[in-house]
């Protein structure tokens, strides 16, 4: 069957496009590299969720190589990479129906303004890849309204010194609050801070054939098993596929999209387009996908290999990089992450009881400090959002107690020690601090010549440099945070800020924009190359903002849908 599109990826940057075309009447065929799991399969297992690779590929059968900076006895740096098989470092964010935003936390920042003009706001950055993006705040807000309604968002909009524009509220009440967020609130105002509560992609009651949240306490890195968290599967794939228009094709890993047309042709406007997709299916055949348009959405490091390992005639550098731009710029997220101590026999009784409730959000956030206006930054500067949350999992807060506070491993009656002061004596609350990521030309995906995943395809080699203005901001704003923690009273303040990359956050490799010399698609997520590909999911952003991805990528795929719709129709 020839489709009309067919998606490689079916996550938060996918799932939009499935939706819109299906509901649309177009047939659509969604490829997706891991099985097709439901809230039934969701349960409450922090060894499975968090420790073993229940939802991705093992690293023995589909590594990555990550390539750090290190410096030799002479004080000269170099580059050396590392299979993730042998150093254990996961980059794989949920292979699944739906990935990885079955096991977002739904914190939904949208972006500023600002955000969207950060070179002409701020200035050039020297080391830095900063370009403005070719669309504006005002082009997507009416994409981030609908996200709030297609996918449920549950909150309320606040007045605050770096509020972006809002036509309405949310369409749902916020979820309910763990009483500390009334103690942050305090402590917040008290130091002039202007503490926001944080939109959730939680349903606070049940719509849309899903039940509302049931506070479990396990959210954060799980599926959830009611359907209340707005995964691209509970909340747009299921009523794609109920339309009767829509195919997901579950462990169908795709290895290459085909393409046409010569390389003289480019300069004719007579662009290449492509053919064809090939995958393996669940029984490691090799199987092929027609359609008229094809969307790439594979997260950001694996949709820059997909496209590099596609290599023709017309592209013999890998689809769509006649330029050399797939792959380059990537992003992560900045920052770090911090805590305060709530000892129990340092309060009262009854503020005992309320830092023993489990299950309830937080949501609470500080952006005051978006924009910085600090002498020891010079200029004005962009900064970030603070966020405040529990670890309220047994081995998510048992983490990290086998290392002392010179970070010594301890065990025996020492290590016994530790956890029943992690448990019985205090609450930890913690915050951590997202900031950009700025691109540099350090920070990039190619495909490594040695190493290759179980099917003998070359595997993505990552480089992860950072640049050092990121880290400034992040301790500028992890210092910002802490004074929240010791104005509410809390002990053993402290905070961590590091250039490693969060892999759950990640964007770039195909930056959109208006030159082709310098990025991969135009202003719509088309390559700028090939007449029928488009890349939706994170690789699109050119800078990724102080805030998580996921409420920008679900928005824009949302607004790329709306023009391939329209692409489609007028070519019917």
């Amino acid at each position: 069957m020839k489709y009309d599109a067919c998606i490689v990826g079916s996550g938060a940057g996918a799932s939009p496009v499935a939706y819109v075309l299906a509901k649309a009447g177009y047939k659509v065929v969604v490829l997706e590299k891991g099985p097709w799991l439901d809230e039934k399969d969701f349960y409450k297992d922090e060894l499975a969720c968090c420790r073993r690779t229940t939802y991705s590929p093992k690293l023995a059968d589909e590594p990555q190589v990550i390539e750090e900076e290190y410096e030799n006895d002479a004080g000269e740096s170099y580059w050396q990479g590392e299979s993730t098989a042998e150093s254990g470092w996961d980059f794989w964010n949920g292979s699944m129906v739906g990935g990885s935003s079955n096991l977002m936390s739904g914190y939904f920042h949208r972006l500023k303004p600002v955000d969207f003009r950060l070179k002409s706001e701020f200035g050039a950055i020297k080391g830095a890849n900063v370009e403005d993006w070719p669309i504006s705040y005002k082009e997507l807000e009416p994409f981030y309204d609908q996200v709030d309604r297609e996918v449920g968002v549950s909150g309320k909009v606040v007045e605050h010194p770096h509020l972006e524009p809002h036509k309405s509220d949310y369409p749902f009440p916020p979820t309910a609050e763990h009483p500390i967020s009334a103690w942050i609130d305090k402590a917040a105002t008290e130091i002039g801070y202007h503490p926001i509560p944080v939109p959730r992609a939680v349903l606070s009651k049940p719509s849309m054939g899903r039940r509302s949240c049931e506070y479990s306490g396990f959210c954060s890195s799980y599926g959830c098993s009611s359907g209340a968290k707005g995964s691209g599967r509970a909340a747009l794939l299921n009523h794609a596929v109920a339309t009767g228009n829509c195919k997901i094709i579950p462990n169908a890993k795709v290895f290459k999209l085909d393409s046409e047309g010569q390389k003289s042709e480019m300069d004719s406007g007579n662009e290449p387009t492509v053919t064809g997709v090939h995958y393996y299916d669940r029984n490691g055949r090799k199987k092929t996908i027609n359609a008229r348009k094809y969307i790439v959405a594979c997260q950001a490091i694996e949709t820059s290999r997909l496209l590099l390992a596609s290599k023709s005639e017309a592209f013999p550098n890998g689809l769509a990089n006649n330029h050399g731009q797939v792959g380059k710029n990537i992003i992560f997220s900045a920052g770090g992450t911090g805590r305060g101590d709530f000892m129990f026999d340092e309060v009262s009784k009854e503020q005992e009881q309320l830092l023993r409730v489990r299950g309830p959000f937080i949501n609470r956030a500080v952006q005051d400090f978006y924009e910085i206006d600090d002498k020891s930054f010079g200029d004005r500067s962009k900064g970030g959002t603070i966020d405040f949350l529990f670890h309220q999992n047994a081995i998510a807060k048992a983490s990290g107690e086998q290392w002392d506070d010179d970070d010594n491993l301890v065990w025996g009656d020492a290590l016994k020690e530790r956890l029943l002061n992690a448990f019985n004596y205090g609450q930890t609350l913690r915050f951590e601090v997202f900031n950009d990521w700025l691109p540099t030309d350090d920070c990039f995906v190619e495909l490594d010549n040695e190493v290759t995943d179980k099917w003998g395809d070359p595997v993505a080699k990552v480089r992860i440099g950072a640049h050092q203005h990121d880290l400034k901001v992040g301790e500028y704003l992890a210092a910002k945070a802490e004074n929240v923690l010791k104005a509410m009273g809390a002990t053993n303040v402290s905070s961590s800020v590091s250039s490693y990359p969060p892999p759950n956050l990640q964007a770039g490799g195909c930056r959109f924009g208006n030159d082709p010399n310098t990025s991969v698609l135009d202003k719509n997520c088309r390559a700028h190359e090939v007449k029928n590909l488009y890349v939706t999911d994170g690789s699109f952003m050119p800078t990724g903002g102080s805030v998580p991805y996921t409420y920008t990528i679900y928005a824009n795929a949302f607004r790329v849908a709306k023009h391939i719709k329209e692409e489609l129709s007028t070519k019917s």
